[in-house]
């Protein structure tokens, strides 16, 4: 077993503006082949998705159903250990108001997302 932490930061922000920020699906796609195993999971606060297909496909929706300026922001450096990482992120129209917070949790494998929590933040009052 390698002591060899993964680059968090990398992976993660990889996720977010690779994949998550990417509007193209051949290129989200080569993305999620990147930083993903063969066969990861994604845990949604209200679903759970199986396959980078299933990945890039849930990716394309929310951009789409948000608007050509919904853009996800990380909030901070990604950060982690013994393949757990965590990023702080936030999201809204490019230039405008934030309309959602969250994180994401990642167990990594191998160098590679298997597992991904999107975890969102209450709405502020």
């Amino acid at each position: 077993m390698s002591t060899h932490e993964p680059d968090y930061d990398h992976l993660l922000r990889g996720n977010l503006e690779r994949v998550f920020n990417e509007r193209d699906a051949d290129r989200r796609a080569r993305a999620i082949d990147e930083l993903f195993v063969t066969d990861p999971v994604m845990h949604e606060p209200d679903n759970v998705v199986t396959g980078r297909a299933a990945i890039s496909a849930i990716a394309g929706q929310l951009l789409e159903q948000f608007g050509p300026s919904f853009r996800f922001t990380p909030a901070g450096p990604a950060v982690g250990h013994h393949g757990l990482g965590v990023l702080r992120w936030e999201a809204g129209p490019e230039g405008g108001p934030v309309a959602v917070t969250g994180s994401d949790v990642a167990q990594l494998v191998d160098g590679r997302i298997a597992r991904l929590w999107v975890l969102l933040n209450p709405p502020s009052v």
